[in-house]
């Protein structure tokens, strides 16, 4: 027989090492590998709800528990009751799936959040770095026994999600089941309440159209429509905000009420909480009639059993928008031929189209948003050099400045106010333990936004206070260049965002730079911060002129630095030589870019007239703001960042072609 001593010795000696590692280990993000692990003071402990969510799985009898990181209305933002993902991981991203075995357990995100999740979750946790639904079959059928259950709660499911897991584990011996009762719930003993505020109506000085006009105008919808539906299916939160001109308090940072609406062409039915209406706003909504404009108040959790109830109904047929209708709603709509469905539901591809008032009340919500920003902006740029300032301190500071502003309702997220490295994570926001002090030799980001009673803002500006690199400026300079170019292309009405996207990227692309995330997102008025159907992805609508949208092309660099220029602009029409049928872009974000980290070298000429006419426009509207709120140093340092850029400096590649023609005429002569 061989001897192991050997194997014993270095057993004995790769134990010690890594015992004597762990005792050395510092860092903010945790280790798994050491013995005994190391975890950085914002990882969660998650034993015990792990232990507990398994013994409710034996109970049930399945194999493994999904965890979408979503609610009901499948909300990108959700409330901290419906944050069961960070509940079960201690992760707090906003985007991210959970499963639970008997043995194991792992968290799916995409690359913007895997630094996060090595901060937050402790070693009870794998990461898992491809967020496909294909991916995460492929570890079920390789964790669950042949003939296991995996089950999920169908009210967190997209229609999509669930047909995506039915395809992958087909086959595979392994099934879903759907389970109502979420399992998780059952466990988390002191999940938040819904809250107790009020809802409220929107004051008539920011509509147009009132909510019997809306309802009228989706009705005529449903009655153009040849599938002939008898009803429509509300289910994604801002849709019934929007159609009764309502907001709540529900979502943090979002205006949106638990609740749906089954409309049909001659009732009105809305599942929300009611105990939080008022007498008046029961008034508003004429809930005490039946008539084809009187809303029909129900408990929010009798949706499932009043659908059913419809649907039994002979000759009747349901339309949903598959993008945001739940699997528990979608399934009880049978048979097949009472069910219609579209990507987006009518009041959302209405919503995308801001009526005159809204397109208005949203640019005046700009101006005094901008007014904040040059303040938040100006301060650091004061204050940073003296070496007391953090990231914490700059995104109260920004918050604090939109709350003094007229209609001001809170920020519309939580502000990325990121230096140095942190800015090298996309959707980085400080905390106690990784709040860094600014300093001039790094580059700041700040992405930030508010909520105003007539408009939602979202605007990322990054900055230096000392002297960058060649390589930040060149990066600045040509992330500047995609935001540009995309701002002033024009285009036939009715083109999708997901052409137009590369023209964003493609001055990064030129020297072989890029980066991981969208180029933009809808935005509402005084709604979300991120509005679908609007954007440059390839499930968004084609543009059309009243649509608001951000442009944020990026570029970060791994633990160093990180660059986004963002702004908002709005769809409008422009007359071309030939066609008028065409559209281009109106930026309403109004606040200036760094001047130290623009290489005008590598602008074209046309690039330069676009910034020097922007800064002129902010120049008028802006600093006509400033001056209605007297502040005569926000103004000075306004015009002082927006003077505008010599036409002397033009692109290179610009200078070869004249140079080129030149020479070419000579020889001709």
């Amino acid at each position: 027989m061989p001897s192991y001593g050997w194997l014993l010795a270095l057993t004995l000696a790769a134990l010690a090492g890594n015992i004597a590692a762990a005792v050395t280990y510092e860092g903010t993000e945790r280790n798994c590998s050491v013995i005994p692990p190391y975890l950085p003071s914002t990882a969660v402990n998650t034993t015990l709800q792990l232990q507990q969510l398994r013994q409710q799985m034996h109970l049930m009898s399945i194999s493994a528990y999904i965890i979408p990181g979503t609610d009901a209305h499948l909300s990108e933002y959700i409330a901290s009751r419906d944050a069961r993902v960070a509940f079960m991981t201690g992760f707090t991203g906003s985007a991210g799936t959970a499963v639970v075995t008997q043995s194991k357990a792992a968290l799916w995100t995409d690359s913007r959040y895997w630094v996060q999740a090595e901060r937050q979750m402790d070693c009870n946790w794998e990461l898992e770095k491809d967020v496909s639904v294909s991916s995460l079959a492929q570890w079920l059928i390789s964790e669950v026994p042949s003939g296991g259950e995996i089950g999920f709660d169908p009210f967190l499911f997209s229609l999509k999600t669930q047909e995506e897991y039915a395809i992958n584990l087909e086959s595979s011996n392994r099934t879903l089941k759907s389970m109502p009762d979420n399992l998780v719930d059952k466990v988390w003993k002191d999940r938040p309440p819904i809250p107790p505020d009020s809802l409220t109506r929107l004051p008539d000085r920011v509509i147009q159209r009132s909510w019997q006009t809306k309802v009228e105008l989706i009705r005529n919808q449903m009655r153009d429509n040849p599938y002939e539906p008898t009803a429509l299916l509300l289910s994604a939160l801002d849709e019934t905000a929007w159609l009764f001109n309502m907001r709540g308090n529900d979502i943090p940072y979002n205006p949106f009420f638990y609740s749906y609406t089954l409309l049909t062409m001659d009732e009105i039915w809305v599942f929300l909480h009611s105990n939080r209406l008022t007498n008046d706003l029961k008034a508003y909504l004429n809930s005490s009639c039946t008539g084809p404009l009187c809303v029909q108040l129900k408990n929010y959790e009798d949706v499932l059993s009043h659908l059913k109830t419809y649907v039994a109904q002979p000759g009747v047929k349901v339309w949903i928008g598959t993008e945001y209708t739940n699997y528990a709603l979608y399934e009880i709509i049978t048979p097949q031929d009472k069910l219609m469905t579209s990507s987006y539901s009518p009041v959302l591809t209405t919503k995308a189209v801001k009526d005159d008032k809204e397109q208005q009340i949203l640019r005046d919500a700009h101006v005094r948003d901008a007014v904040a920003v040059i303040q938040l902006l100006m301060w650091l740029e004061q204050a940073v050099p003296k070496g007391s300032e953090t990231e914490l301190s700059a995104a109260e500071y920004v918050n604090n400045r939109r709350s003094q502003q007229k209609d001001s309702r809170g920020p519309s997220f939580e502000t990325i106010s990121a230096s140095g490295p942190n800015a090298a994570l996309a959707h980085y926001s400080p905390t106690e333990e990784t709040n860094r002090k600014l300093t001039v030799d790094e580059m700041y980001l700040v992405d930030s936004g508010g909520q105003y009673l007539d408009g939602t803002t979202d605007i990322t500006r990054t900055v230096h206070w000392g002297t960058p690199t060649a390589m930040q400026r060149e990066a600045f300079t040509r992330v500047l260049m995609g935001n540009i170019e995309l701002s002033r292309t024009i285009f036939p009405s009715g083109t999708r965002g997901v052409n137009m996207e590369m023209l964003g990227r493609r001055a990064l692309w030129q020297v072989g730079l890029n980066y991981g995330h969208g180029t933009g997102h809808g935005v509402g008025n005084y709604f979300g911060v991120h509005e679908w159907p609007v954007g440059f992805q390839s499930n968004n609508v084609a543009f059309r002129a009243g649509m608001f949208t951000s442009i944020e092309p990026g570029y970060y660099k791994d633990n160093d630095f990180g660059i986004r220029i963002e702004d908002i602009v709005v769809t409008v029409p422009v007359n071309t030589k030939y066609g008028h049928n065409f559209l281009t872009f109106d930026t309403v974000s109004l606040v200036p870019y760094d001047r130290k980290l623009i290489d005008t070298s590598l602008l074209s000429s046309e690039q330069l007239e676009w910034l020097n006419n922007y800064y002129k426009t902010i120049r008028e509207l802006v600093g006509a703001e400033l001056d209605k709120q007297k502040l005569k140093e926000e103004k000075d340092w306004m015009l002082k960042h927006t003077e505008p850029f010599s036409s002397a400096s033009v692109c290179s590649s610009s200078l070869t072609v004249v140079a080129l023609a030149i020479t070419l005429l000579h020889n001709l002569v």
